[in-house]
């Protein structure tokens, strides 16, 4: 019986839960903003190759 009630009232597994919360808030916030940061860059690629193509071009 006592050992259950250490196992209970044991902390050192919720340690472990939060942090691999955190863990993943983090990862998540990483994935987000790659994917952001991904498209912006795929705009800025495609505008200079715009302004390559046509040097003439409104947003050169």
């Amino acid at each position: 019986m006592n050992t259950l009630r250490e196992l209970i009232f044991e902390e050192d597994g919720a340690a472990a839960a939060e942090y691999a919360l955190i863990l993943a808030i983090i990862g998540s916030a990483i994935a987000v903003a790659a994917v952001l940061l991904g498209t912006n860059i795929g705009v800025a690629i495609t505008d200079a190759a715009e302004c390559v193509a046509n040097p003439s071009a409104a947003n050169c």
